[in-house]
């Protein structure tokens, strides 16, 4: 658990502004101290020592964490602090942004007595494929992913996001503490795949079947637009294996009892996609169908390697297989396991 520290001091008196020449403000004020915690709760370490465990895996490992540095970070770049009336349609009554670039910091403004309810917002200014939007009022406030492009498809997650929520009530004349925690909103997942010298001109790798919105007030994520196709990042690994990884909202936790009626077995909860271009020009496309929800907070890591054909053959067998080959044409190929 990795948690960062930052502090304001809330004053009655009108002395509002960060650096604000503070000489003339009383001494006796009553202060409000708020303390904020980022807290990584991840499974990550866990996920890289148990699943990439040979000496060959132990360079994807370390080339990994360096591709999410800034994913599971103990770093907050900017905050985003909003402060809503607890009544009526939950207005917002007052809004601060601060960048922080640092583990701590401290600051002072104004917030007047009066209950409300709090949404903190940390890492959103760099992350161009979430905004922050419709947070005039609390119950509204979301973190919304970009719509894909025609092609159904969007970049990963560029920061790791942590929100949280608090009620609180200022009172007068009483010195009083609030601790906020952050919780990381988004996940990754990442295929490694061993080649096994099989020729190939281009390979695509897409993760799917995650929510693109999360209604911060609620702490509920909205699964409106599952089918989007999240690019997995190609990640230097400094050997022949290959690792693909994509930052992301997480899946849902059970599929829809719709799904479930229709479907024979469990449908699966997300999936990669792996699109192999041969040196004929032909593609194979795989999809990798996952029963185990991806959680917030979380690293997934799937292995497996390629076949003759072109199609990524998983070593988990709990993992459904789908083979198109000359994909565009729509050719289908039996898996056998």
């Amino acid at each position: 658990m990795i948690c960062i520290l930052l502090s304001a001091v809330w004053l009655m008196a009108g002395c509002s502004v960060i650096d604000d020449d503070l000489s003339n403000c009383p001494s006796d004020d009553t202060q409000y101290q708020m303390g904020y915690q980022l807290k990584l709760v991840t499974n990550m370490t866990t996920e890289l020592k148990t699943q990439l465990t040979t000496m060959t895996e132990l360079k994807v490992a370390n080339a990994l964490q360096t591709h999410l540095k800034d994913i599971f970070s103990d770093y907050a770049h900017d905050v985003d602090l909003s402060f809503y009336d607890t009544e009526g349609k939950k207005d917002r009554l007052q809004h601060d942004q601060h960048i922080m670039d640092a583990n701590q910091s401290s600051y002072t403004l104004t917030l007047p007595m009066h209950k409300y309810m709090h949404l903190a917002v940390a890492n959103i200014a760099n992350n161009a494929v979430v905004d922050l939007v419709n947070d005039q009022q609390s119950m509204t406030s979301m973190l919304q992913q970009a719509i894909a492009n025609s092609d159904g498809i969007l970049p990963s997650h560029a920061t790791g996001l942590f929100t949280a929520r608090q009620p609180m009530e200022v009172l007068e004349g009483v010195d009083q503490t609030f601790n906020v925690r952050l919780y990381m909103a988004n996940c990754s997942a990442t295929l490694v795949l061993d080649p096994k010298g099989q020729s190939y001109t281009d390979l695509k790798v897409f993760a799917t079947g995650f929510a693109n919105n999360f209604l911060i007030s609620d702490s509920t994520y909205v699964y409106e637009n599952t089918s989007t196709l999240i690019e997995a990042r190609p990640v230097a690994t400094d050997n022949d294996l290959l690792c693909f990884c994509s930052v992301n909202f997480p899946s849902r936790d059970a599929a829809p009892s719709s799904a479930r009626r229709r479907a024979e077995t469990n449908p699966s909860l997300w999936q990669f996609k792996v699109y192999l271009t041969k040196p004929d020009g032909k593609v194979t496309e795989t999809i990798l169908d996952i029963e185990e929800p991806l959680k917030a907070g979380d690293l997934k890591i799937i292995k497996g390697s390629l076949d003759s054909e072109g199609a990524v053959r998983p070593y988990d067998t709990t993992i459904g297989v789908s083979v198109t080959l000359d994909w565009n044409e729509g050719g289908d190929y039996e898996w056998e396991m």
